[in-house]
């Protein structure tokens, strides 16, 4: 069997929680998914750990401010299917603020907006399932 390169981008997204159930959500603004809700997260740029970029991903796009080691990591998101660009492998972090924290889009986000846990839009690429396993790492 033959061997194929294939270009493997690493990401980093962030689950920020409020302490009575909400999470924060951006409004995609440019494909894929333009117009959808997802967790705030990028591309990890040179030099940057994963952790590093979630934070700084995080600023940008729904102004939140956390430093680094504030961020727990939830686990690698690694699919070959996960983004319609090509391969993706992210690793996700989980936040919890207090409720009435104040968002404002930015960056390549249209919107950051608070949404009940229990009232979710449907989510981009596999966001749901990173919910799902921030939800089961704080049990």
């Amino acid at each position: 069997m033959a061997h194929t390169e294939t270009t493997i981008r690493y990401t980093a997204d962030v689950v920020v929680t409020t302490t009575d159930g909400y999470v924060l959500l951006i409004e995609r603004g440019f494909a894929p998914f333009k117009g959808q809700w997802a967790l705030p997260g990028g591309h990890v740029d040179p030099g940057e750990t994963s952790r590093e970029a979630a934070a700084r991903e995080l600023a940008e796009e729904t102004g939140v401010h956390a430093a680094p080691q504030e961020l727990d990591q939830i686990g690698a998101f690694d699919r070959p299917d996960r983004d319609p660009r090509g391969r993706y492998v992210t690793v996700a972090y989980h936040l919890t603020v207090l409720p009435g924290t104040a968002a404002e889009a930015g960056d390549d986000a249209a919107h950051a907006q608070w949404w009940p846990l229990n009232a979710l839009p449907q989510l981009a690429f596999d966001h749901a399932d990173i919910l799902d396993a921030a939800a089961a790492t704080a049990t």
